[in-house]
């Protein structure tokens, strides 16, 4: 199979561990997902021989696996619902008192990372809005089967993801990428580990809106 030839969102949603690798390189596959592997490997540390057998691994190894563009959307937005909106109401307040905490017992040292707790309080507020939009607006649509009315709803939040993705590349710089300093605290060690973990689950779950969820009502419409 020719993978540089197809899109990040295409082979994301063809190889459930493909993501893994995206993550693993700094590709991505939700808001940036339209451009081919070949395109998004340009000057990147990887090889295209490398990255391709990667993805060979991952498609056997993952093979069987659930693959949601064959579920109905009601289905697929009680999985959404369940495993990263219930998710994301939990991570960002956690995330924001430890940061909150590091930034009070740390704020002397030149790499704390200061404005992080005011970052993630936002991006836990912004998020909070743009679920609700999704639970009383675009879900009971799509759940409902009125595709059609539901274009002008999904482009909105789509332009939000790309929003949420702006702050996940903020986090990223304001945290040397998530990683914490020599002799770093356990609070600021677990800080960073659920700031990875976050961008993880967050990119996971546009991704299976933008490119699942709602590439199928667009399609319905």
């Amino acid at each position: 199979m020719n993978y540089l030839q197809q899109t990040l969102a295409t082979l994301a949603c063809n190889i459930p561990g493909a993501t893994a690798i995206f993550h693993n390189y700094k590709l991505d596959f939700c808001c940036g997902g339209k451009v081919t592997l070949e395109e998004a490997i340009r000057d990147r540390r990887c090889t295209p021989e490398q990255i391709c057998a990667e993805l060979t691994e991952a498609e056997r190894l993952t093979a069987g696996e659930k693959d949601w563009r064959h579920a109905a959307p009601e289905q697929l937005i009680a999985h959404i619902l369940e495993r990263y909106h219930a998710l994301h109401r939990v991570q960002l307040p956690e995330l924001a008192r430890l940061a909150k905490r590091v930034e009070h017992v740390h704020g002397e040292r030149k790499d704390c990372p200061q404005g992080l707790s005011s970052l993630l309080t936002m991006m836990g507020e912004e998020l909070e809005s743009h679920m609700q939009k999704e639970e009383q607006i675009l879900f009971p649509l799509l759940a409902s089967g009125q595709f059609a009315m539901a274009s002008g709803p999904i482009r909105v939040m789509e332009h939000e993801h790309i929003e949420h993705g702006d702050n996940l590349q903020r986090l990223s710089d304001l945290t040397d990428d998530f990683t914490p300093p020599p002799f770093a605290c356990v609070t600021w060690r677990a800080l960073y580990t659920g700031l990875a973990q976050l961008r993880q689950d967050l990119m996971a779950h546009i991704h299976l809106e933008n490119n699942v969820l709602f590439v199928m009502a667009l399609d319905a419409a």
